[in-house]
């Protein structure tokens, strides 16, 4: 197995938390909208998950840069 190969699964498993952090963000506004809570607590939980939704985002395209690297590079 070489470096590359090692770059692109590394970069596929970074994708993967990307993605599950981006679903795990839809299903926490989508669980808040129905609670109905009042605009301050919503406001509050929403401040929560753009933080992590950035965070999500920035792990996928990191993990994604890293398998577009490895293929260039290992092809």
């Amino acid at each position: 197995m070489s470096v590359f190969d090692i770059l692109i699964w590394v970069g596929a498993a970074l994708t993967v938390a990307g993605l599950a952090g981006i679903l795990w963000c839809i299903w926490t506004v989508a669980r808040s909208r129905r609670q109905g809570l009042d605009e301050a607590a919503f406001r509050a939980r929403m401040q929560r998950v753009v933080a992590v939704n950035m965070g999500a985002l920035a792990a996928s395209v990191l993990g994604l840069m890293a398998v577009v690297i490895g293929i260039m590079l290992g092809n």
